[in-house]
């Protein structure tokens, strides 16, 4: 399969992501969200990413012109069709992405992969909605997408050995990330296990074992992470990592997975990182420290 354009469902934090990522590596995409409101500010929102980029000489003027030249603004699902590969990145509710795959197995031919950027929910289950299952996958990218050069490939039930071959040559050789294979299971491999140690930074801190300013340090410094653990849960999203934790304590059953007092206090209080510019710690517009 010759990869040239692919379709992004979603323009949230990592849909931008996922766009902006692609169209830099070349490829045409098409970007849809549900209002042009939405896809609006989602096209905003990649211009600003580049105009860091651009502040920082990562990128040029030129560059940035030809990598917003790429991204086209979809709201109908209809467009999909001419697409090479779509992938699904909207909020992690699993009747919405059905509903999502139900529409886009209609739009997109039967050969085209139908991928989802899901980090809890089950692979077989959403590929239950549609006619082809054998062509739905999961492709979990990691916030932040250009950064991090790692994206978890899940098999669901019924995904075929063709699926799979041919979506992990697109994270490697298209994406040009590490493909890892993950067989279907709550969380996978990388949610599993950070927001496990989120939620035990939030049990230290509730505890009153240390500040979040030195969890975060004692982490960042002493094993050499690139943001301690409450920032990271800042920049991933406490309404997600509360998501996925409560997912993951229904699916398991087992104590570890229970989201902290000191994260469901936040999410109800609307501090959800970065994005709202207030979580364990506080942000600018540009999601940088204050």
């Amino acid at each position: 399969m010759y990869f040239k354009k692919i379709g992004v469902v979603g323009g949230g934090t990592m849909g931008q992501g996922i766009a902006e990522m692609l169209a830099a590596k070349g490829l045409d995409v098409l970007l849809v969200e549900k209002t042009p409101e939405k896809l609006d500010y989602s096209y905003r929102m990649i211009e600003a990413s580049l105009d860091k980029q651009l502040e920082k000489w990562g990128i040029t003027q030129a560059e940035k012109k030809l990598i917003l030249s790429r991204i086209q603004k979809v709201t109908h699902f209809a467009e999909l069709s001419s697409c090479d590969m779509v992938i699904e990145t909207i909020i992690e509710d699993l009747e919405a992405k059905k509903e999502v795959f139900a529409q886009l197995d209609q739009v997109c031919p039967s050969h085209i992969i139908l991928a989802s950027n899901t980090s809890t929910l089950s692979l077989t289950e959403l590929a239950s909605s549609t006619k082809y299952p054998e062509r739905v996958i999961g492709m979990h990218f990691i916030h932040p997408v250009s950064k991090v050069d790692l994206v978890e490939i899940i098999r669901g039930l019924k995904t075929s050995d063709q699926t799979f071959t041919e979506t992990k040559r697109f994270v490697e050789e298209v994406a040009d990330k590490k493909g890892i294979m993950v067989y279907e299971s709550p969380g996978f491999v990388t949610t599993r296990m950070i927001t496990l140690m989120i939620n035990e930074a939030m049990h230290l801190l509730q505890e009153g074992v240390a500040s979040a300013e030195d969890i975060d340090d004692a982490m960042r410094i002493g094993y050499k992470f690139q943001h301690g653990p409450l920032e990271m849960a800042d920049r991933f999203g406490l309404d997600s990592i509360l998501a996925a934790l409560e997912r993951m304590f229904r699916e398991y059953g087992e104590l570890k997975y229970r989201p902290s007092i000191v994260l469901k206090k936040r999410v109800r209080a609307g501090q959800l990182g970065v994005k709202t510019g207030e979580g364990f710690f506080k942000y600018d517009k540009d999601g940088d420290r204050v």
